[in-house]
């Protein structure tokens, strides 16, 4: 009687034990570090063609705080620098900000710069804005403003980007994400337009996914075009592929 007492208390006692390892959580990372790599089959930047309409390499690296707090650099081979009479072959984008909650309500808010070293154009295209963003359930709303002009447009200091997204998950690693942006570019009212697009990504897991979108705008074509004459901002499908890490 007294053996099968003491079995009871030991299967009971590892029974507890295992619940509770079971209920364990490893704690939360001070912060994480993420790297990702990627070929499209065009660079499109709000609805703009910044690779004439071909091809581009891209990549990032993303280091994100517990608190909220973020940073992040990335960078994708370019052609319209080039195309304008400069040099630069590469953007190089740097950026920081802070994101949280507040009940359902997401927001994220930050600064983002445009680098384009060796550019060698007589107006500078660096650029760098500041951005709020607000999200609830699927839906996104973004504002970005300018501190500087704007991608080589002169006069151009307080230009803005309004744009509008929602993400669909519809399971199994699939997903359907709809945009619309309107890009004003103070003192070039030619230049201001509105960009749309609606994207299909696929996520393999293994950091590998995939997407395919349609992009467009009601750009001007006489301000937004490449060196042979075609025209930027047409509606095109753009496959991508990328790999993070």
């Amino acid at each position: 009687m007294q053996l099968k007492t003491t079995q009871k208390m030991v299967l009971a006692a590892m029974a507890l034990s295992g619940a509770a390892f079971a209920q364990t959580k490893p704690p939360e990372p001070d912060y994480t570090l993420s790297y990702n790599v990627g070929l499209v089959t065009d660079y499109r930047y709000r609805g703009i063609s910044q690779s004439r309409l071909k091809p581009a390499l891209q990549g990032g690296i993303d280091f994100a705080h517990k608190s909220g707090f973020y940073l992040g650099t990335w960078a994708s081979t370019i052609k319209w620098i080039k195309d304008a009479g400069g040099g630069a072959p590469v953007e190089w984008d740097i950026y920081g900000g802070y994101k949280g909650t507040a009940g359902d309500f997401g927001y994220d808010v930050g600064v983002l710069t445009y680098q384009y070293p060796g550019h060698d154009l007589a107006v500078s295209p660096v650029t760098t804005e500041i951005y709020g963003a607000g999200t609830f359930g699927p839906v996104t709303l973004k504002y970005s403003h300018a501190l500087t002009n704007l991608f080589g447009f002169a006069d151009s200091k307080n230009s803005y980007y309004l744009d509008g997204s929602a993400t669909f998950d519809l399971g199994e690693g699939w997903s359907v994400v709809p945009h619309i942006g309107y890009q004003k570019v103070k003192n070039t009212s030619a230049a201001s337009y509105t960009d749309y697009s609606l994207t299909v990504g696929k996520d393999f897991g293994n950091g590998i996914s995939a997407s395919a979108a349609v992009v467009g705008t009601d750009a001007d074509d006489t301000v937004y075009f490449t060196p042979a004459g075609k025209f930027t901002g047409k509606t095109g499908l753009v496959l991508g592929v990328k790999y993070s890490f």
